[in-house]
């Protein structure tokens, strides 16, 4: 039976940036079939939006500019293109071991990507993007 789960972006304070329902066949999943749906859905929705040249999503399509509106980072492509969810996912799961960003599920973050736990529709699950400081 799917589940379907409200995931988050958050500031590292809890600030909530954005939210995105995303729909799983089961109750049992993994870190790295989480990253998969978020990113696979993100280019899915930009895709369709033809006229859409703002790319919002966790990892930046190569040929864009990074912006950032009211907290959140945008991304902007010269043109509206068609975007390869796979490349965006491979960017996701490097970032994802880099530390670029955490993942949390309901308040314990997650440590790998073959990590698994269980969804339900009132699991809490958020990416906190980490900013690198300038000069340390």
């Amino acid at each position: 039976m799917p589940i379907t789960v409200m995931i988050r972006d958050e500031t590292t304070a809890g600030a909530v940036l954005h939210e995105l329902p995303l729909e799983f066949p089961g109750e049992r999943i993994t870190v790295r079939e989480l990253i998969r749906e978020r990113v696979y859905q993100e280019v899915q929705d930009f895709n369709r939006r033809e006229h859409d040249a703002v790319f919002r999503g966790l990892v930046q399509p190569t040929d864009s500019e990074r912006v950032l509106k009211q907290g959140r980072t945008e991304y902007r492509l010269e043109r509206h293109r068609m975007i390869d969810w796979k490349p965006q996912y491979d960017k996701a799961l490097e970032a994802f071991s880099r530390m670029g960003f955490l993942i949390l599920v309901d308040d314990r973050q997650a440590a790998g990507l073959d990590e698994a736990f269980t969804v339900t529709p009132t699991t809490q699950i958020s990416f906190v993007k980490l900013t690198m400081l300038v000069g340390g």
